[in-house]
């Protein structure tokens, strides 16, 4: 414990720091981040983290996540086509090999590369908005997130007795599930009470909601993935907390799923 918290309050005080720094920094940390995500991804997949079709998916990954409109830099397809093009790459891989990688690795790759390109590079254009808050938008969905995380422990352990989704999460109770919802819309209501009017309240309310509720299926989706290939942790990078996509399992959820659903501005 003594060790999950050290790792915990180093690694947040980094990651809000380059926040708070915003442009550049924050996007390459970010970057970073997904890299290493993504890494982690290809050992649970049990492909060779540096193989070809790995390699592929890196670049897939960079191609999410590189800093275009910081630097000014049109990206030169629709995205749609870029996405079909990786997946055509992807597909042709099997082929030149002759299926000595087969369509189930290729698939399981490609999938990875949307899960976790694509979660990282919402997490990181939040932070640049067009309305000038991006802070105050990032800041408020990893709280929202993280009081969620909170309210569903803790309410678990005092009054959890029904169990969630015991094959996937043994210890998740619906007590405890519906105790993060709450928590994290009174957080999103903290957060609309000092915004000085930027966050309505009653969008603040379906934040807190979409929160809670895309972060804990985020965290179930992952623990689904992880039973599957029979793993505890996505990775070792935090001591006491496991890897990137452990910590992160929320976050690359929630981000997308608050911007499709029209409820921050982007």
């Amino acid at each position: 414990m003594k060790q999950r918290l050290i790792t915990g309050i180093i690694a947040g005080i980094v990651f809000l720091g380059f926040c708070f720094l915003g442009g550049l920094p924050y996007h390459i940390l970010v970057l970073a981040m997904a890299l290493i995500g993504y890494y982690e991804f290809v050992r649970m997949t049990q492909v060779p983290s540096f193989g070809g079709i790995a390699m592929l998916g890196y670049l897939g990954i960079l191609m999410f996540m590189f800093p275009w409109s910081l630097l000014d830099i049109p990206f030169p397809l629709q995205w749609e086509h870029a996405i079909w093009l990786l997946l055509f790459l992807f597909m042709l891989v099997t082929v030149l090999t002759k299926n000595r990688v087969g369509i189930q690795q290729a698939a399981m790759l490609f999938l990875g590369v949307l899960y976790v390109g694509m979660g990282f590079s919402y997490l990181a254009d939040s932070r640049s908005t067009s309305d000038g808050h991006g802070l105050f938008w990032t800041f408020l969905l990893l709280a929202s997130i993280w009081s969620s995380d909170a309210g569903a422990y803790f309410v678990g352990k005092w009054i959890g007795s029904h169990k969630l989704w015991p094959a996937i999460s043994p210890n998740k109770t619906i007590e405890g599930a519906l105790g993060g919802v709450v928590i994290a819309m009174l957080t999103s209501c903290v957060f609309s009470f000092l915004s000085s009017g930027v966050l309505p309240l009653g969008r603040a309310l379906l934040i807190g909601l979409a929160c809670a509720v895309a972060g804990q299926l985020g965290d179930l989706i992952q623990s689904a993935y992880k039973r599957v290939y029979g793993i505890k942790d996505s990775g070792t990078l935090l001591p006491g907390h496991g890897g990137i996509l452990d910590r992160c399992d929320s976050w690359i959820i929630v981000f997308p799923f608050v911007h499709i659903a029209m409820l921050l501005p982007y």
